[in-house]
């Protein structure tokens, strides 16, 4: 087979090169094409060198070339992939910095509250450049696949607006079934049946089996409270799961804020999470974690391109989607997963134009999803809220409309349980105009927003958070893992 992948964001190192070396595990798939591209030449160059040397390694015919000339790369493309970060860690930090003097304590703040729904706002204009560029000058057939957060809206924005054949992916569900096999005692993660269903970082297994074995609410409840490990680093997720009679598949920092019960009181986080890694509630974790990880990788550049040199192992193939899916289209051998898609019926309790997560199957004809799904109440009620946040931050940075753009962080669960009206307008405005140079679409806005802020009387303050770790320098990082080594 000989056909054309492109990749959105290849500047994304270590992710790029995990699915390239996925893709590559299948054997039909030797003699492809790779187009990288990213407005970073320098991280293009690294991450080009790498995959180089893999194909090198290998003796494949596979091709790889770079150019931060998007256009170019899509040119004749069956599939692009996108894992783009819009404003890099730049952008990123005023999401998280700026939410905390008004109070907002985020753990991750990519999907929803305050920093999701700016990310948001930057990512879709981008998106649309995206799905005009596909529609104009890829393959007649292209498929869109987006790895990049936050999920939901770029889906939406690309299904709807960008008119282009998009479904979303990520990792979530694996994990948590990985968890749930673990607790449960399975010899492997192949052992658990399950369906689960919902809407990206709030998906449910609302149905479970051991081995053919329904198993229930108490019985997994008892199972995570006797872990020795997750019991002390899921114990909000686990909290959830006796309230609501189902587990989540997002982590314990992921799900907090997505809720507006555990993070609005910096005693109440502290109660709720665990802090032996950043996932599990740090305030911040994962811009911390992003910021180390640049900084090691940049440093320890010349370990990564040496290890590239190795034999790529189907064996340690991943459970990312990409592969899988594109193993099926070009195959037919059927694969199951778990897909971001427009609703159309597939989960009964949810609107029609939202983007869920489901199980779906895939073959030759394509995506198919198993229809008729219907979530208990309270997932449905929890994820409603969310799609509501969704739709309007959807429409906001599609026209541009600061007002929208402000209700809709006013609507989101954790910000309107911290936060009065009058501190959401403020920060809004603080956020748009801190983030202009990738909002062009608010423009307009910005010089009424500056003028506001110049007399606005709402007070602010200057809080690192609930549980705020610094950044490690590089030899922080050398001799934890040095430790770590030694002690392993």
């Amino acid at each position: 087979m000989s056909f054309k992948i492109a990749i959105i964001g290849a500047g994304s190192v270590g992710f790029t090169k995990k699915l390239f070396t996925d893709i590559l595990c299948v054997p039909e798939f030797k003699d492809i094409e790779f187009a990288l591209t990213d407005v970073s030449e320098h991280n293009l160059s690294m991450i080009k060198a790498i995959l180089d040397r893999i194909v090198e390694a290998n003796k494949l015919p596979t091709r790889v070339t770079a150019t931060t000339n998007r256009r170019e790369a899509l040119e004749g493309a069956r599939y692009i992939i996108s894992c783009v970060r819009v404003g890099g860690l730049e952008a990123y930090a005023d999401d998280i910095r700026i939410p905390l003097k008004y109070g907002i304590d985020q753990c991750v703040g990519d999907t929803i509250c305050a920093g999701g729904i700016l990310y948001g706002q930057r990512n879709i204009p981008v998106i649309l450049d995206f799905c005009r560029d596909i529609r104009e000058v890829a393959d007649t057939n292209a498929k869109f696949l987006n790895y990049a957060n936050p999920m939901a809206m770029n889906t939406w924005a690309a299904i709807e607006y960008g008119k282009v054949d998009t479904v979303g992916l990520c990792h979530g569900v694996q994990h948590g079934a990985e968890q749930i096999a673990e607790v449960l005692g399975a010899k492997s993660p192949r052992e658990l049946d399950y369906v689960c269903s919902g809407i990206n970082h709030q998906t449910w297994f609302i149905e479970l089996r051991l081995n053919g074995r329904p198993i229930g609410k108490d019985e997994l409840v008892a199972a995570f409270e006797a872990h020795p490990v997750y019991s002390k680093q899921e114990k909000l997720r686990i909290d959830v799961l006796k309230r609501f009679g189902v587990y989540s598949t997002e982590s314990n920092g992921h799900l907090s804020e997505y809720l507006p019960w555990y993070r609005k009181r910096p005693d109440e986080i502290t109660r709720w999470i665990d802090m032996s890694d950043w996932i599990h509630g740090e305030t911040g974790g994962y811009l911390r974690y992003s910021t180390e990880t640049r900084n090691w990788f940049e440093t320890e550049y010349p370990q990564f391109l040496e290890a590239a040199s190795k034999p790529i192992d189907p064996a340690k193939r991943s459970n990312e989607h990409a592969s899988h899916i594109l193993e099926a289209l070009e195959t037919n051998r059927v694969y199951r997963g778990h897909f971001n898609v427009r609703n159309e019926g597939v989960i009964t309790n949810l609107p029609q134009d939202a983007i869920i997560e489901s199980p779906g199957f895939v073959d030759r004809f394509g995506i198919n999803m198993a229809a008729g799904i219907t979530l208990p109440e309270a997932c449905a009620a929890t994820c409603m809220a969310s799609i509501n946040v969704q739709r309007m931050s959807v429409y906001a940075a599609i026209a541009g409309d600061i007002d929208l753009l402000k209700l809709a962080v006013l609507h989101d669960p954790l910000v309107g349980a911290v936060s009065t009206p009058e501190e959401v307008w403020q920060m809004v405005d603080e956020m748009v105009v801190a983030e202009a140079a990738w909002l062009p679409q608010y423009a307009h806005a910005v010089p009424a927003a500056k003028e506001r802020l110049s007399k606005s009387k709402v007070k602010t303050r200057e809080w690192a958070g609930a549980a705020r770790r610094n950044v490690r320098s590089i030899e922080e990082l050398r001799a934890e893992k040095a430790a770590l080594k030694q002690a392993g």
